[in-house]
């Protein structure tokens, strides 16, 4: 199995380096090892879906006193 570093999946999915760190900190990334430092991705793997609100309403609630 090949895998690529950050720069190279962050340029093939284009996202930012960052954000590909924060997917494999999150366990978002199947198959992301850390080794040493630095980050390895699996060449065949597919760009996580994007998790973030659409519908404009929010998952929690404001409770109330």
């Amino acid at each position: 199995m090949k895998y690529l570093s950050v720069p190279q999946t962050a340029e093939r999915w284009g996202i930012s380096a960052r954000r590909i760190q924060i997917l494999c900190s999150e366990d978002r990334i199947p198959g992301a090892v850390k080794i040493g430092n630095r980050w390895a991705i699996p060449d065949d793997e597919p760009k996580p879906a994007d998790a973030r609100i659409k519908s404009g309403k929010y998952i929690k609630q404001k409770q109330e006193e």
